[in-house]
C-alpha cells in the first residue's frame, strides 16, 4: 500500500484514459470510472461504471477504495461535458445536465474523496476548468459558467481542506483533440488558437504535466491555484 492511490473520473477515453495510462506507468494504483464500460485493460487499474452525478454511486465508490486500499492520495476530476450553442438555442435540460456533471459532479467527488483523504492527513485534488472561462467565449455560456463555478469551488475548498493536508488546484486546458471539440469548425478553432500566446492545439502530455506538478508531494504549499495552458490568463 506504499504506492499512491489515484482516482480519475471520466477515464474511459480521451484525456481521462491518457491520465490513467500515465499514472499506472508511474506505479500508482489507479481507480477510474465512466458512465459506459471500457474496452481495454491495464495492470493496477480498476474500473467502475457509474455517473459522477449519482451520489449513492460516488459514496459507494469511495467506500470501496477505503476497503481495498485504506487511503486515497489523488483525485483527478476529469469528467465533463460541453454543448456549444448560442444561449438562445440552449435547451434548459442541456444547461441542467452541463451544470450537474461539470459542477455538482466535481463538488460531489471532492466532498466524498476529502472524507477519506483526511484520515491520512494528506491528499491532492485536481479539478478541470477551461480557457473558455477567461476568454468568455461566445456560444459556450453554460459550459464556461459551469467551469467558472468549478474555479470558485476550487478556491474555497483549498481553504476548507487545508487543515486536513489536502490541496485543491485547477488546470484549464486549451483545445485538445477529444470529443468535446469534434463539432467545432476549423475556422473557429483557428481563431481560438490565435488568441493563445503559444499557438498550437494542446496535447494530453501538456495537461498531465500540470497535474504532475499539482499532485507532487513537494507541492504541499501550492493550493487554490488555477493554471491555464497556452499562455491564456
Amino acid at each position: 500500500m506504499d504506492k499512491p492511490v489515484t482516482l480519475i473520473s471520466g477515464s474511459r477515453k480521451g484525456i481521462g484514459k491518457a491520465i490513467a495510462e500515465y499514472y499506472v506507468a508511474q506505479g500508482h494504483h489507479v481507480v477510474g470510472f465512466s458512465r459506459s464500460p471500457i474496452d481495454w485493460q491495464l495492470n493496477n487499474y480498476k474500473h467502475y461504471t457509474g455517473d459522477v452525478t449519482d451520489e449513492s454511486f460516488v459514496i459507494s465508490l469511495i467506500k470501496d477504495i477505503r476497503k481495498q486500499y485504506g487511503k486515497l492520495d489523488n483525485l483527478i476530476n476529469n469528467a465533463g461535458i460541453a454543448s456549444m450553442n448560442h444561449s438562445m438555442l440552449t435547451p434548459i435540460d442541456t444547461a441542467r445536465q452541463i451544470m450537474s456533471v461539470n459542477f455538482l459532479g466535481t463538488f460531489l467527488m471532492c466532498r466524498e474523496s476529502a472524507k477519506l483523504m483526511k484520515y491520512k492527513n494528506y491528499g491532492r485534488i485536481v479539478n478541470f476548468s477551461t480557457i473558455a472561462v477567461p476568454l468568455k467565449l461566445e456560444g459556450e455560456a453554460v459550459y464556461a459558467s459551469s467551469k467558472a463555478a468549478v474555479m470558485t469551488l476550487t478556491s474555497i475548498l483549498a481553504k476548507e481542506f487545508s487543515s486536513f493536508g489536502i490541496t485543491v488546484n485547477c488546470v484549464g486546458p486549451t483545445p485538445i483533440q477529444t470529443d468535446l471539440i469534434k463539432n467545432i469548425s476549423k475556422d473557429k478553432m483557428s481563431n481560438l488558437i490565435s488568441t493563445q500566446a503559444i499557438k498550437k492545439i494542446g496535447s494530453f502530455e501538456d495537461v498531465i504535466n500540470v497535474i504532475d506538478f499539482f499532485i507532487s508531494q513537494q507541492s504541499d504549499f501550492v493550493t487554490g491555484q488555477q493554471i491555464f495552458l497556452g499562455g491564456i490568463s
